[in-house]
C-alpha cells in the first residue's frame, strides 16, 4: 500500500488562497451542497467545518433557505475571500464565518443538526480529534455529510488521475492536487476512524474514483 505523505493542515498565503480559489471546483462543490441538502433537514443550524472560500454554503443556502450555516477555517486568507463570496450571494444573514479550529471546537454539546466537510480530513495528521469533535456537536438526530480524496494503492494510479485533470490546472494548482492524493486516507482507514471516535449510523463508500463519502441522514425524532 501506498503510504501517506503530509501536507500543510492549513492554506493560509494569500497566494495559495487565490489559487485554491480559482481552481474550478463548480461541479464537485454544487454536487456536495445537493448531497447535504438531500439529507432530509428543512430547517436548522449547519457547520461546515473547513470551509476554505465558502463557496460550499453559499449553494446550501441558496438550496435549502431555512438553514443557519456556520463555515469555520484556520485560514484567515481564505475567510476574507469567503466573506466577499458571502456578501456578493447578499447572504450575510444566513452564513456565519469564524476562524476556528476542527480539532477543538468552541461550541456546545448537541449544537448542531447537520455537520459537513469537504476535503478537510487529508489536510489533517491525526483526524480523530476532529471526528470525536463532530460526534460531540452533533446532535443525536443529526445528520453527517464527510468527502474528501482517497489514497490511490500506487504512484501509477496517482499519475493517471493526475493526467485527467487536463490543462485547465496550472502548474501550482496541480502539485496540489497530487500532494493532496498522497495525503489523503484510504476508505478503510477513514471507516475504522468513525467508528472509533464512536459515531453511528454513518455509511462510507467510494463515491467517485478518487472521493470517499460517510453520510448518515437527519431523522426526525419529533
Amino acid at each position: 500500500m501506498l503510504k501517506r505523505v503530509l501536507e500543510p493542515e492549513v492554506m493560509d498565503t494569500w497566494e495559495e488562497s487565490v489559487a485554491y480559489d480559482a481552481m474550478d471546483f463548480t461541479d464537485v462543490n454544487t454536487a456536495f451542497a445537493e448531497a447535504a441538502a438531500d439529507l432530509g433537514l428543512s430547517a436548522g443550524l449547519v457547520l461546515d467545518a473547513g470551509t476554505g472560500t465558502a463557496r460550499i454554503p453559499v449553494l446550501m443556502a441558496e438550496m435549502r433557505p431555512q438553514w443557519q450555516i456556520v463555515g469555520i477555517d484556520l485560514s484567515e486568507n481564505m475567510l476574507k475571500l469567503g466573506q466577499q463570496h458571502v456578501a456578493a450571494a447578499h447572504l450575510s444573514d444566513r452564513i456565519r464565518l469564524e476562524k476556528v479550529d476542527a480539532k477543538r471546537l468552541p461550541y456546545d454539546d448537541n449544537s448542531f443538526d447537520l455537520v459537513v466537510s469537504n476535503s478537510i480530513v487529508h489536510h489533517l495528521s491525526d483526524p480523530m480529534p476532529f471526528f470525536k469533535e463532530i460526534d460531540r456537536v452533533l446532535k443525536p438526530n443529526g445528520g453527517l455529510l464527510l468527502r474528501d480524496l482517497f489514497r490511490p494503492p500506487d504512484r501509477a494510479t496517482i499519475d493517471r488521475l493526475v493526467a485527467q485533470i487536463g490543462p485547465d490546472y496550472d502548474s501550482p494548482q496541480t502539485k496540489l492536487f497530487r500532494d493532496s492524493l498522497y495525503a489523503a486516507f484510504t476508505v478503510e482507514e477513514v471507516t475504522a476512524m468513525l467508528d472509533r471516535a464512536g459515531l453511528k449510523r454513518i455509511v462510507v463508500y467510494a463515491s467517485s474514483d478518487r472521493h470517499w463519502t460517510a453520510e448518515r441522514p437527519w431523522r426526525d425524532e419529533g
